[in-house]
Parts: C-alpha cells; sequence; structure tokens
C-alpha cells in the first residue's frame, strides 16, 4: 500500500501543473483567515465582520468546511488530469509492463483521492481551530468540540467526488472533456433532465426525494449552506416575516447514499480498466 502511494506522489511530485493547484487550494483555504481583517470604521458605520460571529463555535466548523467543499474543484482537476495523462503519457503501459497489476493501478488511484481528503479535512480543521481560538465568543470545551459531524461530511463529500472524477478520468481519457462531462452531468442531466423528469412524474415532493439519490445532490445535502444560520440573516428574514426552517444537520442517510455511489464508481473504474485493452 505505501510503495503504491509512493508511486502516485512521485508522478504528482513531477508535475508542475498539479503542484500548482495543491498550492493554490491550501492559499485559498488559508485567506479564510483574512475574513477576520475586513473591517468597515468610517463613523458613524463601524463594523469588523469578526464581531458578527461567524467565527464562533460550533458555527465555525459548520461555515469552513463549506466554503472549502467549494475549493475541492483544485484537487479534482489534479485527479482528472493525472489520471488522463496516464494515458495521453502511455504511464499505465509502463505501470502494467513493471509488473503493476490493474488492481493495484486502481488501488493506487483510491489511495491518492483517500490521501487528498485526510489531508484536505485535517488542514480545514486546525485552520478553523485557529480562528476560532481566536475569535470566538464560546471557548468552553463543550462548545468547541461539538458539531463535529461537519467534519465527517466533509471527508466522505470529497471521496465521493473525487472518486467521480477518478472514474470520468478514467473513461474519457482526456481530463478536458472530463471536467465538461462533468458539468454537463451537473448542470444539464441531474438539475435539468432527472430533476423535472421527477417533478412531471412524481411531483415536486417525489422530485425532492429522487434528487436525493443523484450523486452530485447527494454530496451537496451533506453541508447545506450555512449562511442562513447567520445572526444577521435571521434578523433580517425575521422582519421580513420569512420562515428559514431549514434542516442543517449531516445525516446518517446521506453519508450512506454518497459512500454507496462511491463504491459504484470505484467498481465502474475497475470493471472499465479490466474491460479495456490497454
Amino acid at each position: 500500500m505505501i510503495r503504491l502511494l509512493q508511486i502516485e506522489f512521485i508522478k504528482l511530485w513531477n508535475n508542475r501543473a498539479s503542484k500548482f493547484l495543491i498550492f493554490a487550494y491550501f492559499t485559498l483555504i488559508l485567506c479564510m483567515a483574512l475574513i477576520a481583517m475586513i473591517r468597515i470604521d468610517r463613523p458613524p458605520i463601524v463594523f469588523n465582520i469578526a464581531d458578527q460571529g461567524i467565527f464562533n463555535f460550533p458555527y465555525i466548523w459548520h461555515l469552513n468546511t463549506w466554503i472549502a467543499s467549494w475549493l475541492k474543484l483544485f484537487f479534482a482537476i489534479v485527479i482528472v488530469s493525472m489520471t488522463a495523462n496516464e494515458y495521453s503519457n502511455k504511464t499505465i503501459k509502463q505501470n502494467l509492463i513493471d509488473g503493476l497489476s490493474k488492481k493495484e493501478f486502481l488501488m493506487s488511484k483510491f489511495l491518492m483521492v483517500i490521501s487528498f481528503s485526510i489531508l484536505s479535512t485535517i488542514f480545514v480543521f486546525l485552520v478553523s481551530l485557529i480562528l476560532g481560538l481566536l475569535y470566538s465568543d464560546f471557548n468552553e470545551i463543550s462548545i468547541i468540540f461539538s458539531d463535529l459531524s461537519y467534519f465527517l461530511g466533509y471527508f466522505v463529500k470529497l471521496v465521493g467526488f473525487f472518486s467521480l472524477c477518478l472514474f470520468l478520468g478514467l473513461l474519457v481519457k482526456r481530463s478536458a472533456f472530463a471536467l465538461g462531462f462533468l458539468i454537463l452531468w451537473w448542470g444539464i442531466f441531474e438539475n435539468l433532465i432527472i430533476r423535472f423528469s421527477a417533478w412531471g412524474i412524481f411531483g415536486k415532493e417525489g422530485s425532492e426525494k429522487v434528487m436525493h439519490f443523484m450523486p452530485l445532490e447527494a454530496m451537496s445535502n451533506l453541508i447545506v449552506e450555512p449562511i442562513t444560520k447567520f445572526k444577521a440573516v435571521k434578523s433580517i428574514s425575521t422582519q421580513l416575516g420569512a420562515n428559514l426552517s431549514i434542516d442543517y444537520a449531516v445525516h446518517w442517510y446521506n453519508i450512506l447514499i454518497v459512500l454507496g455511489w462511491t463504491t459504484i464508481f470505484i467498481y465502474l473504474s475497475y470493471a472499465l480498466l479490466k474491460k479495456r485493452d490497454l
């Protein structure tokens, strides 16, 4: 297992574009700390965003995992391009000639997916913890370590999404086409064809239930937007008479759905590799 990871990280280290994207990803996560510096000091308007409670425990766990989940596209590009490059550079043939089985080849890619997901989850946790300790109004241990389920949801979300990217990279063999296919799947197939077809057959409520089982929708449902939890937004919605009844929890059934899709993507990737003449 360690040998397989070493092979992947050697390939990664020799790819400048991948190193740049990974560096950009972690830099952008660190930039979340810059939000605390946003301050308007022009009397009578004095406003400091850090004083609005966005860095309070446990809200910060939800906010930062949600923001970081949008940045997963950086790692997605790395995974898709490195997988597709195995064909264009013919390194997949060389790996198989050198004694690597197709199962081991896929395992090395999946281990990279797991590694990226673990590394990102730990990094977001540490950045969030530091910001919270600096700016949170609540520093009791019981409050600090509550709602950590968002990190489980974040990790599962990354593993599921990266597994889909891995499958598309193997299926299409071209990184640009694979990313284009991903966008078409999300924008047209899931959100237009499936959603409106289900709406026409099952009605609005039935459509929402069907969408819960779609891969990208299921990943999105793991961590719903936290903006409406922000006290300023709640205050405005109350004044307008709007009822924001949103379930923000990370539910076990959403985790199971995403893990189910992850299993399907890895199985399809292996079936594709096994069948394809390389």
